[in-house]
């Protein structure tokens, strides 16, 4: 980046960790971005004269007569119709072999959308993911993230949702990404031949772990240009939050801040819901929707970060492997939208809010059957009846694999209701049984 003339130029650092320095300069903003011995930097911390600065490379090598310049501004990103079916860093620049964007230069990381211009959600998204778009139904301007073991294919599910949702923009926000995963990505995208649409953020494990911090806003003011100037329906998908908190922990750490819970920063909620509450259904159609990753530790959920998340999130999707048929599903007893009641059985069809009650009230009855089986108890027709619905309902209904419309699920699931039960079992309300009930 260029420097500007009559930049101040400061020689004389005071503290240095592993990820920060600090410096007595003036007129200084907070996360204003400077250089350090030609590295970049952030300001995180301003008391009185005494500037601290992240510097994403690390500290390493630097000595305390470096020269620090202050450029005068936050991070910006350069944002226009051109951002689209590119690859950028953490920076916003280029890595894809393109040219440098074109366009109107913003500050990242502003604030999220004033409330009266916001309107409540309505209108549906889909993923053709059966787990998710028959039983905890997405929205446009929600936010939600998958909870998710390390070892799951969380990469490939976020890959089939941006291939599969019904928008006009995907934009990727990937953090510590494995240089395969990043090409994974790259490939879907290009062989699918929706690249045009897709505007992707990435770090890779390769980066430098403090640049993660830089490539949520980077990802959301991009989402912010497409929805609010041309009113297009944006859907983010962040992966892996877990890596963006681990890396505000180590900025907090080395600047000798006292850790929260589980080692995390005191500011862990608001940090996460600055991201987060970026979420919005404007009033003349254009929407950013968010679906982040959230990597469980030993699939603990009280860990500090998905229970953070979990209180500024609407909702949670859940990813499990089903031994039974192999395959990973969407768990429905721990997943939930809280807003799919808006648009079931109004956006959707009719029968959709009871087909999904009652489909998760026999997979239930199945789990205590199970339970009785592996206990050693009889298992009566009911119980056997269950355990091969539930099974077949996970193969076809919960499995990530799966890549119907709603209305297919809706049929395929009507169909395993009369496979397996009686009229009376099933418990539907009689309007819907006399339309959707075919057995004779």
């Amino acid at each position: 980046m260029a420097t500007q003339a009559f930049q101040k130029i400061y020689t004389k650092l005071n503290q240095i960790t592993k990820a920060t320095c600090s410096v007595r300069a003036s007129g200084v903003g907070n996360e204003e971005l400077a250089t350090v011995a030609g590295r970049l930097a952030q300001v995180v911390k301003i008391v009185d004269d005494n500037v601290t600065l992240q510097i994403f490379a690390g500290t390493e090598g630097i000595g305390t007569d470096a020269e620090v310049i202050f450029f005068g501004r936050a991070p910006t990103l350069k944002v226009g119709p051109a951002l689209a079916g590119r690859f950028f860093n953490a920076y916003g620049d280029p890595i894809d072999g393109g040219p440098e964007v074109e366009g109107t230069e913003v500050e990242i990381g502003g604030p999220s959308v004033n409330p009266v211009r916001r309107k409540q959600p309505s209108d549906l998204i889909t993923t053709g993911i059966a787990g998710i778009d028959l039983n905890n139904t997405l929205v446009t301007g929600q936010k939600i993230p998958f909870f998710a073991d390390p070892d799951q294919p969380y990469n490939e599910v976020m890959a089939m949702v941006a291939l599969r949702a019904e928008s006009d923009k995907i934009i990727l926000g990937g953090m510590g990404l494995s240089n395969d995963d990043y090409l994974f990505y790259k490939h879907s995208f290009e062989n699918a031949g929706v690249i045009d649409r897709i505007i992707s953020f990435v770090n890779t494990t390769e980066d430098p772990t403090v640049e993660r911090l830089l490539v949520p806003n980077m990802a959301l003011s991009a989402a912010e240009y497409f929805a609010s100037e041309h009113n297009e329906k944006v859907l983010v998908l962040l992966t892996d939050m877990t890596l963006y908190c681990d890396a505000l922990s180590i900025v907090s750490n080395r600047m000798d801040q006292i850790p929260s819970k589980d080692s995390m920063p005191g500011s862990l909620y608001s940090d996460l819901a600055k991201i987060y509450e970026k979420a919005v259904q404007f009033p003349d159609g254009g929407s950013i929707t968010i679906i982040a990753v959230t990597t469980l530790s030993g699939g603990d959920i009280t860990h500090a970060i998905p229970d953070n998340t979990g209180y500024i999130t609407e909702g949670q999707l859940f990813l499990k492997r089903d031994t039974d048929i192999s395959k990973t599903i969407v768990d429905p007893f721990r997943s939930l939208s809280r807003l799919k009641q808006l648009v079931i059985g109004t956006k959707t069809r009719a029968d959709h809010p009871q087909v999904m009650n009652t489909s998760i009230r026999l997979y239930a009855d199945a789990a205590n059957a199970k339970t009785k089986m592996e206990n050693g108890f009889d298992l009566s027709d009911y119980d056997e009846r269950v355990l091969d619905f539930a099974k077949e309902y996970s193969d076809k209904i919960l499995a990530i694999d799966v890549n119907i419309d709603t209305e297919a699920m809706l049929d395929i699931t009507w169909e395993l209701f009369q496979r397996y039960f009686e009229r009376a079992e099933v418990g539907i309300k009689d309007e819907h049984m006399k339309i959707h009930w075919k057995k004779a």
